[in-house]
């Protein structure tokens, strides 16, 4: 038990022993920075385009008179078709090529928000919102996997949960500024601005990352406390779930990214029509609500990899911890009546309730071989989206329309159960999952 924690097997023999690649001095230490604040940036546009709505939903209902279950459906669509299309999207980044897949991507959904502020009834937005999500189907799987290439393998939840955090400040970012454009310029005007800035992004991209630069600073190296699986020949798509753990972990970050889901689609009309707040101050509140969410997956990363280092296992314990400390405060402040009382609580709950993010990526990406990253990054996108976003957002509104938001957001937390019970899973599996990946593979 102890070998397969610490990266050997019995014997003491190392249980993967892959080149090292020797450190990078000078220039090459700082591509892997730009790589990382350029892909960042664009999640950042990705989220900017996708949450902008949040934003608007009091102008939408008013002009076109829509009910709280076509708003939800507005930005179910977009995590629908991200969920659906990740894994082949993902695929096609591995075999294609992951930067030449990037830099399409963020050109659609850019266009697609253009498409948006253009658009004359509720059909057509629904309609460019779909395209919304083709584009950012796969952006933050294989852009993880770019990212993940350039830094050694221990710092894997640390930058897992940094990158993926853009998306929360990405929300924030959207919701904050859509809010104060539409408020001022109208509804129009907050998708418009989003998509030019994407524009602006993919332009830079396109001129300062390639594959081949990313080949050139790749970094081969086994992780501290964890081996890592690799392969020199490209693995076949069945091990994307070959393992229990592998699965538990798809299946524990989908359903924890539920309450997320409906945070980002649902804050600010909860803050709204519980506390009376004008829309753009009810968008800039839960703003800075995103934006903890977002720290938090930025310290839940880094406390992961720190206390996970010569331990893998504890991916697994921090990640129970930060569901079931979710599960308490959000539950619980949700059942108070408005007041200082509850906002705390809430903001404790929505800290940590994304904070699975960052361990759930780095138990995917040592569970699977790196040649098919993208595309196990990819899947776990599709859970992400399936059980966690796209469902949160839309079973949220569907359950206002019959209980009120308030009664809504009291039932939100439980999905947060659910995930303890597959991380758990996951756990108690985990020894023999990771022995399984890591295993020497026999003649054929």
């Amino acid at each position: 038990m102890t070998a397969l924690l610490t990266g050997t097997q019995a014997g003491g023999t190392p249980a993967v022993t892959p080149a090292v690649t020797p450190a990078p001095s000078g220039r090459g230490r700082v591509y892997p920075w730009l790589v990382f604040t350029l892909t960042f940036a664009l999640l950042l546009s990705d989220y900017m385009s996708r949450q902008v709505l949040s934003a608007v939903f009091p102008f939408l209902k008013v002009e076109w008179a829509l009910s709280d279950t076509q708003l939800g459906g507005l930005t179910s669509v977009v995590s629908l078709t991200v969920g659906l299309l990740a894994v082949p999207l993902s695929l096609l980044g591995d075999r294609w090529g992951r930067v030449k897949a990037l830099v399409l991507m963020a050109s659609i959904w850019s266009l697609a928000t253009l498409g948006s502020a253009l658009a004359a009834n509720y059909g057509e937005l629904m309609l460019s919102r779909v395209f919304i999500g083709v584009g950012e189907a796969a952006y933050g799987s294989v852009g993880l996997a770019v990212v993940l290439a350039v830094f050694p393998a221990y710092r894997r939840a640390s930058f897992t949960g940094a990158f993926l955090a853009g998306g929360s400040f990405g929300s924030v970012i959207g919701v904050a500024l859509g809010g104060a454009l539409a408020v001022h310029l109208g509804w129009r005007w907050a998708f418009a601005a989003m998509a030019v800035l994407g524009l602006v992004l993919v332009i830079a991209y396109r001129a300062l990352i390639s594959d081949k630069k990313l080949d050139a600073h790749r970094v081969i190296d086994p992780a501290d406390g964890e081996p890592v699986s690799r392969s020199a020949e490209r693995a076949k798509l069945r091990t994307l779930f070959s393992t229990p753990s592998v699965i538990a972990a798809y299946v524990g970050s989908g359903l924890q990214l539920f309450i997320a889901g409906s945070l980002f689609a649902w804050l600010p009309s909860y803050l709204g029509r519980t506390y009376g707040m004008a829309p753009d101050k009810a968008a800039g509140v839960a703003a800075l609500a995103i934006l903890l969410m977002g720290v938090g997956m930025i310290v839940c990363g880094a406390v992961t990899d720190k206390l996970a280092r010569t331990a893998a296992i504890r991916k697994w314990t921090t990640a129970i911890g930060y569901s079931l400390l979710s599960l308490i405060c959000l539950g619980i402040g949700f059942s108070l009546h408005p007041g200082g009382a509850q906002l705390l609580l809430l903001a404790v709950g929505i800290f940590f309730a994304a904070g699975t993010s960052g361990p759930a990526g780095a138990m995917v990406a040592n569970l699977t071989a790196e040649s098919i990253r993208a595309t196990a990054l990819g899947t776990l996108t599709l859970a992400n989206n399936l059980l966690g976003l796209a469902a949160g957002a839309l079973v949220t509104g569907i359950l206002a329309d019959h209980l009120g938001l308030a009664g809504a957001m009291r039932l939100i937390p439980l999905a947060a159960a659910g995930a303890v019970v597959a991380l758990l899973i996951g756990r108690r599996a985990y020894p023999a999952s990771l022995a399984k990946v890591t295993a020497p593979v026999g003649p054929r």
